[in-house]
């Protein structure tokens, strides 16, 4: 028995099909079916049983399945070890993105990172800070790109962007020249039907939070998580957004230009 025995075994088992493994890893399929001949000769027992549509582990097989995925990931791990120690970074880090950054994000990341540390592997997963919090909590996730969070001893964050936030709201059937609108005060966000996320969303959060301190009451009109089908209910004419740029930039549709500090009207 061999680790190369082991190996196409797996595969072949995986793939159930001699010829379909074979093509997978570039052997020639007459010395891939000699080769687990030979491992079922060393153990004295079937492992594949040929089929017409395929193979299927026998009883023996699935046991021995089992022990040669584990003997493979160890070599695999002892591999990235020993790279390490010459140091070559190695491993598998996972990142998580909100949805408004993913888009944008998750090319040059993943150009960015085969480029630095060709011998390491990286995960991507998307999802609202508040669930990104969590996940980096748990273990989940190494690290992530989180709005506006909370202080958090478990957690250390770095400061790596300020964005602005924007009023979203329906065009006007006859439009002149774009002008620069003036920033917008709490006090006139609040009298506006807004389209805003559920409670969980930083945007939400933070809204709802400088609304309170000012002795103010937001007037939710909907709450729909979706950019999309935020931006297609305020065209609608539903009610209003507030979002950043970014977020804009991540759906598809035209990014709102520069205007002022927040709270802004764009």
């Amino acid at each position: 028995m061999n680790l190369t025995q082991l190996r196409y075994f797996v595969r072949v088992a995986e793939m159930g099909s001699f010829s379909k493994a074979a093509i997978e890893l570039d052997v020639a399929q007459p010395a891939l079916s000699r080769q687990v001949r030979l491992l079922e000769t060393d153990l004295r027992v079937t492992l594949l049983q040929r089929t017409g549509r395929g193979v299927l582990l026998t009883e023996a097989g699935k046991r021995l399945f089992d022990h040669a995925v584990s003997i493979l990931q160890l070599v695999a791990h002892a591999r990235e070890d020993i790279s390490a120690s010459r140091g070559e970074a190695t491993g598998r880090i996972v990142i998580g993105l909100p949805p408004s950054m993913g888009r944008m994000l998750t090319l040059p990341l993943v150009d960015t990172f085969k480029q630095h540390l060709p011998k390491a592997r990286l995960a991507i997963v998307e999802g609202l800070s508040a669930h990104i919090v969590e996940w980096i909590s748990t273990g989940r996730v190494d690290l992530g790109l989180i709005h506006n969070p909370d202080a958090n001893p478990a957690i250390e964050t770095v400061h790596v962007l300020d964005e602005p936030l924007c009023l979203i709201s329906a065009a006007a059937r006859t439009r002149g020249p774009a002008r620069k609108q003036p920033p917008l005060t709490l006090a006139e966000l609040a009298a506006l039907p807004l389209v805003l996320p559920e409670p969980s969303h930083a945007i939400r959060k933070l809204l709802e939070t400088q609304a309170a301190l000012a002795g103010l009451k937001l007037n939710i009109a909907c709450e729909v998580s979706s950019v999309s089908a935020i931006l297609e209910l305020v065209r609608s004419g539903h009610g209003h957004a507030v979002l950043a740029p970014s977020a804009i930039a991540a759906s598809g549709r035209r990014r709102p230009s520069p205007c002022g500090r927040w709270p802004k009207r764009c």
